[in-house]
């Protein structure tokens, strides 16, 4: 809203320091400095009001140190990071961005989700909230919508870096470049580090690329069911999901301002994506978010984000990630969540697969997800969270390394 209002105000009345609102980089640094003051300032008043409504969390007894001392925390503190985030975007975003309007249809979608699931928990004194059935449903239908929009929409486009030639001055003398439609994206050792999902079914035949969408849509739907369930997983101790979905997001920032940059874009030769630069503004205000809100969620919280937040920060990472098209990264980006995941699968398996053979079910873990198997060996939850946050670090610094290796 700001950004139109200052370019009238350019337009017709050559307002001074109006043409800075032109710059995506200075929209995005005012969109993480609201989202901080915003997360930090308002956050205490909305765990207060959490409060005084009794929307305490209800702690199961899993025999972990402190675990019964959290009992009664505020519970939904998602809000906190919905609120900071979409103010800074609708004040400071260009609104008619196709990916910012994907982005704020998955915060309030999966927010939604969330909150019915949060509700049910408090409300209804239903410890297992919304079914997961319904959960799964909410999730699928979005990656529908995402993997529909981005597929059949004119301006989700790309532009072939090998047609666009940077002159030693730093100008861009565009040549053929022509924006064109493509399920091209990211993968580390493959030719140029791209991929294109239509290969998938280019082997029959002349045409049949027209019918990517079969493959693509699907992939989509998986990517935004498992990272979704994979933050969910990992919002188990004080810090930890925000912690590192701050980390993951800010890399994936890294990727939109590089890949919606035609300047950048060749100079790294990677893909250039039109419009995605836009992205960044809501990048910054999702990471202030997540950090303002790590102020009054790090040990000892005093608001828990509840599946408000998990299930909305998974579905909004794996949607960005989907549209700088670094999906396929995304086992190694988001390495903690996926390591929560498949510590959750593998310990159902075995515990199921010991019991049908031995009559008693066994473990790999002392109890998952993974960081409850870190509590249990008698690590600090604090300790616990830092490590987890420095192995995210890593993980952020080897994905962007890959970006070169072919």
């Amino acid at each position: 809203m700001l950004t139109y209002l200052f370019e009238y105000l350019e337009k017709q009345y050559q307002l001074p320091g109006a043409s800075l609102f032109q710059f995506s980089t200075f929209r995005a640094g005012m969109a993480i400095l609201f989202s901080l003051i915003i997360a930090t300032a308002y956050g205490k008043k909305i765990i207060l009001f959490l409060q005084k409504q009794q929307v305490g969390e209800t702690i199961r007894d899993l025999g972990l140190e402190g675990q019964q001392q959290k009992a009664g925390t505020p519970t939904m503190g998602g809000v906190i990071i919905i609120m900071a985030t979409l103010i800074p975007v609708l004040l400071l975003a260009r609104l008619d961005n196709i990916y910012i309007i994907l982005l704020i249809f998955t915060t309030l979608w999966m927010g939604v989700i969330g909150f019915i699931d949060d509700y049910i928990k408090v409300f209804k004194k239903n410890k297992e909230g919304l079914k997961g059935r319904f959960k799964v449903i909410g999730q699928v239908v979005l990656g529908l919508l995402v993997g529909a929009v981005l597929y059949f929409h004119p301006e989700v486009t790309m532009r072939d870096h090998n047609k666009t030639i940077i002159t030693e001055q730093f100008t861009v003398e565009e040549v053929r470049g022509e924006e064109i439609k493509s399920t091209m994206t990211t993968v580390p050792f493959f030719k140029n580090n791209e991929f294109d999902y239509g290969s998938f079914i280019g082997w029959m035949g002349e045409g049949a690329k027209n019918y990517a969408w079969l493959i693509f849509i699907p992939i989509i739907i998986l990517i935004v069911t498992a990272v979704s369930n994979g933050a969910n997983l990992t919002d188990g101790i004080d810090g930890l999901a925000a912690g590192t979905s701050a980390i993951i997001v800010f890399t994936l920032g890294v990727f939109a301002l590089v890949s919606g940059n035609i300047i950048f874009s060749e100079y790294l030769d990677i893909m250039y994506i039109p419009r995605v630069g836009e992205l960044l503004i809501f990048i910054t205000a999702f990471v202030g978010a997540l950090v303002g809100f790590l102020w009054y969620n790090t040990f000892p919280a005093q608001v828990f984000m509840g599946d408000t937040g998990s299930l909305t920060i998974g579905g909004v990472i794996a949607v960005i990630a989907i549209i700088v098209r670094k999906e396929l990264l995304i086992p190694l980006l988001c390495g903690i969540f996926f390591a929560e995941s498949i510590s959750v699968m593998l310990q159902v398996a075995y515990f199921k697969y010991t019991k049908r053979k031995f009559g008693e079910g066994r473990r790999i873990f002392l109890m998952s997800p993974l960081h409850h198997h870190y509590q249990k060996k008698g690590y600090h939850e604090s300790k616990i969270v830092t490590r987890f946050w420095i192995v995210g670090i890593m993980l952020a610094v080897v994905t962007i390394v890959t970006l070169k290796v072919r």
